[in-house]
């Protein structure tokens, strides 16, 4: 079953809680704190791999969770960091976040993703130790693992897109230039994955054909298959618009030719601008006066023209030759850029809970909300040091504080960053 978009939640392990232990050996007095930090928390990873080709192992399972990470021990014995979870797709597949619509990644290359960061370990109770309070009895919890709702959406990476209605050759196309076997038949809908096929041109050389199946009128609309699969065109660097010229279903090839690149051009504007190369198919069922006919609308509409006849594989060396051609001058096959995630939108999809709890005059505040937006402050910014301000004080955090007894120089604790507080 071809699936190309999925919802699916993702978090990171929670990292292991500091630990409080004390040092104990024969003839050493007071050897003082000693807890270990807990370990940091497994990291959900995105990996490519080829042998995908479908969305479809996740519509069974919807929910990643890497492992936490181990507790702290005592003698400085620090916890295990818990193991990363790989997750694997298709090459091609894009990755956004739902709440805001971000796209976090584009799985087009080889790099692994991290989507989904663990929560760093806690610190043990020697990290407490000061000239006045020299036996901590306290140590701090892990922090939670990011967490996210992902939409994972494929688009194929092809360089060359087959359009065209129903039934008009796309199929017998690709597989005699190609290795692809789509499946062939004389009857509307054959064809309802997309099908890759490599074309060879020796030496080397080759490019990869996607026939994009179930275009017709009110496509970009939903109807028929292919306002599933025009998303799919979006990549190419180039088209080749295959149009039985024969009419052999009743239909005007100048008509058909014209309906399918209105569809493209209301499903996205942008694809109207790709080089396109025409083909008209079924030559041999045509009369010349009608190749004739068609040939000379194209042409004069500043298209490239070639009439075939794929089954006996007429015309598709020269086809095939000119796409090699156009394809030569054209980018490369079209990659998403990474978008970060705002941080006044991360901040609302919050719920601003918090706990705080007061250590031997240490106020540690506890929100897995806070994670995400923390991870993204620059403590060296002087404006990002003051959204954090602003985020403390609209949830309600620094009320708390003031209502726990908080004093100018106590101080505060976010899991692993330690500030004085200051009115």
């Amino acid at each position: 079953m071809f699936v190309d978009i999925v919802k699916i939640k993702v978090s990171g392990g929670k990292g292991g809680n500091g630990a409080v232990a004390f040092h104990r050996e024969k003839y050493v007095a007071s050897g003082g704190p000693d807890g270990g930090d807990g370990g940091k928390g497994g990291d959900i990873v995105f990996r490519v791999d080829t042998n995908l080709s479908t969305l479809a192992d996740f519509r069974y399972k919807r929910v990643y969770k890497a492992e936490n990470g181990k507790d702290g021990g005592g003698n400085r014995c620090y916890g295990k960091k818990g193991k990363d979870l790989i997750i694997r797709v298709p090459k091609g597949t894009i990755i956004r976040e739902v709440e805001t619509g971000t796209l976090m990644a584009d799985m087009s290359g080889d790099e692994d993703f991290i989507a989904a960061h663990g929560g760093k370990g806690g610190w043990g109770n020697r990290h407490f130790a000061t000239p006045t309070r020299q036996a901590p009895r306290f140590a701090k919890d892990g922090a939670p693992g990011e967490s996210w709702e992902l939409q994972l959406e494929l688009k194929l990476l092809a360089d060359v897109g087959l359009l065209g209605y129903p039934n008009v050759g796309k199929s017998t196309l690709i597989s005699v230039v190609s290795e692809a076997k789509p499946n062939i038949g004389n009857y509307h809908f054959t064809t309802l994955t997309p099908v890759l096929g490599v074309v060879s041109l020796g030496e080397g050389s080759s490019f990869v054909m996607a026939d994009i199946p179930g275009l017709i009128e009110g496509a970009a609309d939903g109807i028929g298959l292919g306002h599933q699969f025009l998303k799919h065109v979006e990549r190419c660097r180039m088209l080749v618009h295959i149009v039985d010229v024969a009419g052999s279903e009743g239909r005007d090839p100048i008509e058909d030719f014209e309906t399918i690149n209105a569809e493209l051009e209301r499903f996205n504007p942008e694809m109207t601008g790709l080089p396109q190369i025409v083909a008209g198919n079924k030559i041999d069922m045509a009369s010349d006066e009608d190749v004739e006919r068609f040939r000379k609308y194209v042409e004069d509409k500043g298209y490239e023209y070639y009439s075939i006849c794929a089954p006996i594989k007429e015309g598709t060396k020269e086809l095939i030759g000119a796409v090699a051609a156009k394809l030569a001058t054209l980018p490369p096959i079209k990659h998403y850029e990474p978008e970060e995630i705002p941080l006044d939108l991360l901040e609302k999809k919050q719920d601003h809970g918090f706990t705080i709890r007061v250590e031997d005059d240490v106020y540690i505040v506890e929100a897995d909300w806070l994670v995400p937006i923390l991870a993204k402050i620059d403590f060296d910014d002087y404006e990002s040091l003051q959204y954090l301000q602003r985020v403390m004080q609209s949830s309600g955090i620094n009320d708390a504080l003031l209502e726990r007894g908080i004093q100018d120089g106590d101080t505060v604790s976010l899991y692993d960053i330690e500030f004085e507080y200051v009115t």
